[in-house]
């Protein structure tokens, strides 16, 4: 058996999936092996297993088994494996070291490199997978690389005839389940006479 994966916000008592055998008289149905920390209870006559406690990510995947007793003989039984996954949830925002940036450009220079902006995310997998991006902020001046968070200037300034000082807002997005989260940081770009 291979039930639907739980997430790891679970609760105690929520149905996992159901163990059936056709056979001529009642069953008796028990968990014999694999679940060391007792995540899971099965019903003893319908063969229903619910989670028991809270579940910890770090503990799965678990796969334990279930045996079906005939319930005159005891030494005739059947055994099935279930293997249970657990899927982490988008709990933490990306977040960058500093909320706003100074960074200096010289006029004149041709496109080029400004900064790396690199932010965390606590998450594992894709809940952890950042792509970067710009909010605001002059886009015809400035880009970034999306997957290095690098960002580049793409033009010249003149520090005489355009604004000294821009500001461009970026942020840090996970490929969160089941919703994206988001971190910002401002980098103020100040041009150099």
């Amino acid at each position: 058996y291979q039930p639907a994966p739980l997430s790891e916000k679970t609760l105690p008592d929520t149905f996992v999936v159901q163990i059936s055998v056709f056979y001529k008289v009642p069953v008796i149905y028990s968990i014999v092996a694999g679940d060391g920390k007792g995540y899971f209870i099965i019903d003893s006559s319908t063969g229903i297993v619910r989670t028991r406690k809270n579940l910890k990510l770090e503990d799965f995947p678990v796969t334990f088994n279930v045996r079906a007793t005939d319930s005159s003989n005891a030494g005739i039984y059947k055994e099935v494996s279930v293997n249970v996954e657990v899927i982490d949830e988008n709990d933490f925002p990306p977040v960058f070291p500093a909320s706003l940036l100074e960074e200096r450009l010289e006029e004149d220079l041709p496109a080029t490199q400004i900064v790396q902006l690199k932010a965390q995310d606590n998450d594992t997998g894709r809940n952890g997978f950042l792509t970067y991006g710009i909010l605001s902020g002059d886009r015809l001046k400035f880009r970034i690389d999306e997957a290095t968070g690098i960002l580049y200037s793409t033009a010249t300034f003149d520090y005489e005839k355009e604004p000294t000082e821009y500001q461009v807002v970026i942020y840090a997005e996970d490929d969160g389940i089941p919703e994206k989260k988001r971190g910002y940081c401002t980098v103020v770009i100040k041009i150099i006479d």
